[in-house]
């Protein structure tokens, strides 16, 4: 069976799990060979071959924390001379975009980014993509080249699937452009405590509705409730009332989670097309003609200042 490369995103050893995912898709077209580099790579071994890797490629050196991106595509294209794979699979995150990109490049490929699925063909795997604002869903596959494709967080379960794991040490050549872009200081993000947005299997977002930055403590409630992410709509985070990080849209980030509530958001094409994918979708608002009920799978009209704290208690006494 042809080898699957996969990318592991990784902190000092710790996968995440997108790439859990990513080794279930990869499992479906052939055989995952994980490729971790940086601190605490080796440590990684466990829990990927846990999860379907029959190789564990490492590498870590200093290039990987001191310069941006090129030191990582560097080991990747070393990773593909290697293994001469049937497809590299990467994260959809905006370095691991930047990655797949880079190195389709370098090996004259074609690259898929966004999917939300992936199967085997005849003529290579096939990817599913949610585009036009998620209007509509295509299927493709790469013409030329070992396919490059980036997956998006939550697009496949986490499956345990137990597999040799093999550590091997990857020796990497950096090129003359690795250290062009040079990391002269890191500051640390305050820690809220809850998931990753992108990553959240659970997202509760306020918009416009919520008519202030102290107000998002009644959003906050829920969410923290039910152990999900904090999102906000664009005209949320342009009125200064939550942080850029947590926009969800086309010009903020994208979501698809297995449940995502809107309270107070009134479902403008650019909001949707950052969560149209996620599984369930709730909304909470007192306008009944808004767009957002067009998309929801459950529609409450109603005043989120009072439909969500009932809410957050109603969770809570369940959980009790």
């Amino acid at each position: 069976m042809a080898e699957v490369l996969v990318y592991v995103d990784h902190v000092d050893g710790a996968v995440r799990k997108p790439t859990l995912e990513l080794l279930t898709l990869a499992r479906r077209i052939g055989e995952p060979v994980a490729v971790a580099l940086g601190s605490g790579a080796e440590a990684t071994a466990a829990t990927l071959a846990e999860h379907g890797a029959v190789k564990v490629l490492t590498a870590d050196a200093p290039e990987f924390t001191d310069y941006l991106v090129v030191p990582k595509v560097d080991a990747l294209q070393a990773a593909y001379d290697a293994v001469s794979p049937a497809a590299v699979l990467v994260p959809s995150s905006a370095e691991g975009k930047e990655i797949a990109a880079r190195l389709a490049v370098r090996i004259e490929s074609g690259i898929i980014t966004d999917a939300i699925d992936l199967e085997a063909g005849d003529e290579g795997p096939v990817a599913t993509q949610s585009v036009f604002a998620a209007a509509f869903t295509t299927k493709s596959r790469i013409s030329k080249g070992t396919p490059v494709i980036t997956v998006k967080p939550n697009s496949a379960p986490v499956e345990a699937a137990p597999a040799a794991g093999a550590v091997e040490a990857l020796t990497v050549s950096f090129s003359a452009q690795a250290t062009g872009t040079k990391v002269t200081a890191r500051t640390p993000r305050e820690s809220t405590g809850r998931p990753e947005l992108t990553e959240a299997a659970i997202v509760v977002s306020g918009g416009r509705g919520v008519n202030g930055a102290e107000n998002f403590a009644i959003i906050e409630a829920l969410a923290d409730s039910l152990g999900a992410a904090v999102g906000a709509s664009r005209a949320a985070v342009d009125a200064g009332w939550y942080p850029h990080s947590n926009q969800v849209g086309q010009t903020g980030k994208s979501v698809s989670p297995q449940l995502y509530i809107a309270s107070g958001i009134s479902g403008a094409i650019q909001h949707r097309a950052g969560m149209q994918t996620s599984k369930t979708i709730v909304a909470i608002n007192k306008d009944a003609e808004a767009p957002i009920f067009d998309l929801v799978d459950y529609g409450v009209v109603g005043d989120l200042f009072e439909v969500v704290p009932q809410l957050t208690d109603e969770v809570k006494s369940r959980k009790g």
